[in-house]
């Protein structure tokens, strides 16, 4: 496990082989397919397997801002899911304590391989989704947060060559930046608002992600988990689960929030739950 400062870019000279992978990234940045065609392009530089951006620390809501798989199934949102059932708390991986809150904001970038990794860290997330390796940009936030822009090697493919991670250090700023601007670009179109803690204990906060994306999975797995839930039930449950608030399943639904609250409580009585970090763990173990 190591960090380091990103590099200086220098004052005159060729332009990298490396450039040449974000043009197609500016290229997409606030489109639908930014996630996805990112590691396309970046592939040549380093051959991640999956990547994803999100925001994490003691005094900010985690939050999933995207995520994609290339030449993998895309388990991106159930490795996050299993970072929020605990590991994120306790996650030591960014090299310093979790509540740590630096004098000014910091720009590092992260290497990690999954063996270096805290056990239920590393056996909820890494090795229950084949992740092997992880480089990432982080900005360590003037608030303790962490804003980090990851990549991640599968267990099937060669582990990061220096080359490769010599070739993302000189676009990681870059990267960085990408991120940011397509996040601001995209969110007003697809984000959905962040879960409430009013009903939680230890409060397993899920990602923000486009409202569409992934319902008739998430019913399907629920359907798994629970056969003789309700259609009403499968509704409001999906919809947790992708972290909209009651609010805004209400909204979402066109029922009233004491409906939504009703749905919600009879579905939790028939998988034997009461809080909404019990119903990610139940989801998770499927």
């Amino acid at each position: 496990m190591r960090q380091w400062l990103p590099p200086v870019p220098p004052a005159s000279g060729r332009q990298p082989a490396s450039g040449q992978a974000l043009a197609g990234m500016v290229q997409r940045l606030g489109e639908p397919g930014f996630a996805s065609g990112l590691l396309d392009d970046l592939a040549p530089v380093l051959p991640a397997a999956s990547w994803s951006v999100y925001r994490t620390g003691q005094r900010c809501k985690p939050t999933l801002f995207m995520s994609a798989s290339r030449g993998v199934p895309d388990t991106t949102q159930d490795c996050w899911w299993a970072y929020l059932s605990g590991p994120y708390r306790r996650d030591r991986t960014w090299g310093r304590a979790f509540e740590d809150v630096p004098s000014e904001p910091l720009t590092r970038l992260c290497h990690v391989t999954a063996t270096e990794v805290e056990g239920e860290h590393r056996a909820r997330v890494y090795e229950a989704h084949g992740v092997a390796e992880r480089v990432s940009v982080v900005d360590y936030e003037s608030d303790g947060s962490v804003f980090a822009v990851n990549f991640y090697r599968h267990q099937h493919q060669q582990p990061f060559r220096d080359g490769q991670i010599s070739g993302f250090e000189s676009v990681a700023p870059v990267l960085l930046a990408l991120a940011r601007k397509h996040i601001a670009l995209a969110r007003p179109q697809a984000m959905v608002p962040l879960v409430q803690e009013e009903d939680t204990d230890h409060a397993v906060l899920p990602a923000l992600v486009a409202l569409p994306q992934g319902l008739p999975a998430l019913r399907e797995r629920l359907l798994r988990l629970q056969h003789d839930l309700t259609d009403r039930e499968l509704d409001v449950c999906a919809r947790v689960l992708q972290g909209m608030t009651h609010e805004g399943i209400a909204a979402d639904l066109g029922l009233g929030v004491p409906t939504v609250k009703t749905y919600r409580n009879r579905a939790f009585a028939r998988m034997g739950i009461h809080f909404r970090n019990e119903l990610f763990a139940k989801v998770l173990g499927r």
